[in-house]
């Protein structure tokens, strides 16, 4: 069998289901604060950088917040849905575990920021991941490449040796842009077709050495 010499992994709407729980929030945040939001604009920010997406959200909600306590606001009420329950992504934590028991080094590369990641982790098997990668441990987020390349040089594994797991175009243009091979597994929204990247409907049932198979195509 033949294994990728190393998996980066995006972590909302790819090892768990938390797309859902960000969109609810923001649109609690403007209701709170007399504003109007959308699905159109929760679906512009999907999968960046925080900080980028709360200065749209301060910009097109209409709201007298500033970017920086709408983050605030919208990181207590996330982590307070995830700390009651995490909606795992099917599939997830079985190719995440064939990973790890192959010995396949694995890393989570999230635009999230640290005390929203450490409730996923803490449901995690110990060392389910040797590197974390947070949005605010970097300075440019997603769609930035900085996240990935990040990873991949804490991993010792050439970018472009590495396999990147993505539902989102933000994340999937970064990981294609720090020369990943990507493997887009849509959740909320459509993801254009790329030269790095092959679309997949599910990772159930996937197993480390598909990921191989399905990237297939980029090396024809």
């Amino acid at each position: 069998m033949t294994l990728p010499e190393a998996v980066l992994w995006d972590m909302d709407g790819t090892l768990v289901d938390t797309e859902p729980y960000w969109i609810e929030c923001e649109f609690a945040i403007a209701e709170r604060w007399g504003g109007t939001w959308s699905d159109a604009h929760a679906h512009a920010v999907l999968g960046g950088a925080l900080t980028e997406s709360t200065a749209y959200m301060s910009e097109h909600m209409g709201i007298d917040r500033t970017p920086e306590q709408i983050l605030e606001e919208l990181l207590d009420r996330v982590v307070a849905m995830v700390q009651r329950e995490i909606p795992w992504r099917p599939g997830a934590r079985d190719l995440l575990a064939g990973l790890r028991a192959q010995g396949v080094p694995c890393a989570l590369v999230t635009a999230s920021w640290r005390r929203f990641v450490e409730p996923v982790l803490a449901a995690l098997p110990p060392d389910s991941f040797d590197v974390v990668v947070c949005g605010d441990e970097v300075t440019r987020g997603k769609p930035h490449p900085e996240p990935y390349l990040r990873a991949a040089e804490l991993v010792g594994v050439p970018p472009e040796r590495a396999v990147a797991i993505e539902d989102s175009p933000t994340g999937t243009t970064a990981a294609e842009a720090a020369g990943c091979q990507v493997l887009v597994v849509p959740s909320q929204v459509e993801v254009p077709a790329g030269p790095r990247r092959v679309e997949h409907p599910t990772l159930v049932g996937v197993g480390p050495g598909d990921l191989v198979d399905l990237l297939s195509p980029l090396r024809a």
